[in-house]
């Protein structure tokens, strides 16, 4: 993507509040938070021309569309594989933007988890591959998966209980600055975290995202117009998707080495058509929906070198003023899980100096989608 380098930026951002129950309908709850990110922008939605948003997406364009008032739509796709998406969405409208296909952009995803039922209860459904091999022998839910991967990593590495609390803690940390974070000033603690009850183990309950309802969105144009938006431009230096060869889901045992995982693939690209590398990188949003996909991610994205993603997170390196500054708004693990949507709003208020947990100075900012599936990354600068 050598073309998309800083063609683009996100010059709004918008969110409802976020919650275990909200009265709202998804479909609501997206056109809220597309009204807030365009207002956001200062651009009415009859300019908006372009959307993208995931497959899982449950309000589809048409719906949005209308209810918010759009004009004529010239690009709109949809991306796939969950949490993967998330970044993919603002890369596929920079990708539209800058070609010419489009000239104003909206990214959004609208979920009511903390309302619905989780997808893995429908015992009905015909199982797709590879559940349908991994499921009758007891891997029921995502978390069950990633705890397979989870125990591996621990064996190969050395990782431990402790370096898994460590990311707990410093996204609990940020959320305890960020008052629309669902764990807003409830602190954790390692007892807490030791004494909590197994979810899959060896993943505690601490290690697990939140279950929330909410919305978000952001908006792209290109660089020259977003020198005349009322807010400080966020550009999309860099941006990739990454699915690697021989990759089979969050389980991905049939790859030669499952601990190397779509990140690494997203990564090589991304890094590619940057003018950065990880040490230029003053803060990170890393999808969280589960504490062990940090290290991993960590590795993947070059912070460190293989197996060594545990011992990162010591020394308080994921905490403000540490080795890299993590999830400062609380990433899934503490201030919402929304498909990692957030972990892009809250990588832009750290561009403009206005998030609640402020890196002082920061300039870049990498923000990655879940690792463990097809994935993407943004690699954000002001």
């Amino acid at each position: 993507m050598a073309g998309l380098k800083d063609a683009t930026a996100i010059v709004g951002i918008g969110q409802t509040p976020f919650a275990k129950h909200l009265p709202e309908d998804e479909r609501t709850l997206a056109c809220r938070a597309v009204l807030a990110a365009l207002d956001d922008a200062g651009i009415a939605p009859g300019e908006v021309d372009a959307l993208a948003s995931y497959t899982m997406e449950e309000t589809d364009e048409v719906q949005l569309a209308k209810a918010v008032g759009f004009g004529d739509l010239t690009f709109f796709s949809k991306v796939g594989y969950g949490g993967g998406g998330s970044c993919a969405t603002v890369a596929h409208l920079a990708a539209a933007i800058a070609t010419g296909q489009a000239t104003v952009g909206v990214a959004w995803r609208s979920r009511k988890r903390g309302s619905g039922p989780r997808p893995w209860k429908n015992t009905s459904a015909q199982l797709p591959t590879p559940a349908q091999w991994t499921r009758p022998f007891g891997l029921l839910r995502p978390a069950d998966e990633i705890g397979m991967l989870t125990r591996r990593y621990m064996h190969e590495y050395g990782a431990t209980r402790d370096h898994l609390f460590n990311v707990a803690l410093a996204c609990r940390n940020r959320a305890n600055q960020n008052p629309a974070a669902i764990m807003y000033d409830r602190p954790l603690t390692r007892e807490m975290y030791m004494t909590s009850r197994w979810i899959s183990e060896p993943l505690c309950l601490f290690d697990n995202c939140l279950e929330t309802d909410g919305a978000l969105a952001c908006v792209v144009v290109s660089a020259a117009r977003a020198r005349d938006c009322p807010q400080r431009p966020a550009y999309i230096h860099s941006a990739a998707q990454g699915l690697p060869a021989q990759h089979h889901g969050m389980v991905n045992y049939w790859n030669d080495d499952p601990l190397t995982g779509p990140a690494w693939t997203a990564a090589r690209h991304l890094w590619k058509h940057a003018d950065l590398s990880p040490q230029d990188v003053d803060v990170a949003q890393i999808y969280d929906a589960f504490t062990p996909l940090i290290p991993l991610s960590l590795e993947g994205y070059g912070f460190c070198g293989r197996g060594e993603g545990g011992a990162f997170t010591e020394g308080g390196a994921l905490e403000i003023g540490g080795r890299l500054p993590l999830n400062t708004g609380g990433g899934g693990l503490s201030e919402a899980y929304v498909h990692g949507f957030n972990l892009i709003n809250e990588g832009v208020r750290q561009l403009r100096g206005t998030s609640t947990a402020q890196v002082p100075g920061a300039a870049t900012c990498l923000v990655t989608a879940g690792e463990g599936v097809p994935t993407s990354a943004l690699l954000l600068r002001s």
